[in-house]
């Protein structure tokens, strides 16, 4: 496989930082890459479904972790959620340059 294939893959992952930048660039970039590169490469389509997986999980343990806040233990939730925002995309994409797939911890499948 190319290093031009890799360097898309971890792409992909990264991109989710870009909404630190410009907001929702974090959840577009990745599906406008993931949905134009798809076809020609079957890996392509893998990494994009386990990252836009990942990012609607992760929007459904936000909103969990806010309405738990009222409770207090939603703060501390929502840290252990900043960290692993940091983190797994990270992760992602050094697996991703070593030609591996990364199944993002605690995702649910709603693409497969």
């Amino acid at each position: 496989m190319g290093n031009r294939v890799k360097t898309i893959f971890g792409y992909m992952h990264l991109a989710q930082f870009a909404g630190y930048i410009v907001p929702f660039a974090g959840i577009i970039v990745p599906i406008v890459m993931w949905t134009s590169f798809k076809d020609n490469n079957t890996k392509v389509d893998v990494h994009g479904k386990n990252i836009i997986n990942f990012m609607i999980t992760f929007y459904l343990y936000i909103g969990t972790a806010l309405v738990l806040c009222l409770l207090l233990i939603g703060f501390a939730l929502l840290w252990g959620l900043g960290v692993i925002a940091i983190l797994f995309p990270i992760i992602g994409a050094v697996k991703a340059g070593d030609n591996e797939v990364y199944k993002y911890p605690g995702t649910i499948k709603f693409l497969k």
